[in-house]
């Protein structure tokens, strides 16, 4: 199962919290920590990844820096103090959530 019917409505959590977690990054190296972090289980595109960062810096939530690598700039994004308020409630909700989800499909997670 890819999750891409889930992954939509967190994709900028993950972007954030992604971005928070290594201080900076590029959009390439986002998708390739998810899916590594993931286990393959999570893919985001870059098709779906660029709308969503461009928002968010529109947004005031992230920064961006150039750096010239291999004779080509590479654009970075870091968390500004608003990206960082925004991550720290997303990461409570998203908790709350999948607790929720737990009981509700009455999983078991192996936590007793």
């Amino acid at each position: 199962m890819s999750g891409k019917k889930y992954i939509k409505g967190f994709l900028e959590d993950i972007v954030l919290h992604l971005i928070g977690e290594n201080g900076e990054m590029y959009g390439y190296e986002i998708t390739q920590k998810v899916r590594d972090l993931s286990k393959g289980v999570i893919a985001i595109t870059e098709g779906a990844l660029y709308p969503v960062l461009h928002k968010l810096e529109r947004e005031e939530k992230l920064a961006v820096s150039y750096r010239k690598i291999d004779g080509r700039l590479r654009k970075y994004y870091r968390l500004t103090p608003e990206g960082g308020k925004r991550t720290e409630s997303a990461s409570q909700e998203l908790a709350e959530f999948l607790n929720g989800l737990v009981g509700l499909f009455n999983l078991n997670t192996g936590n007793a």
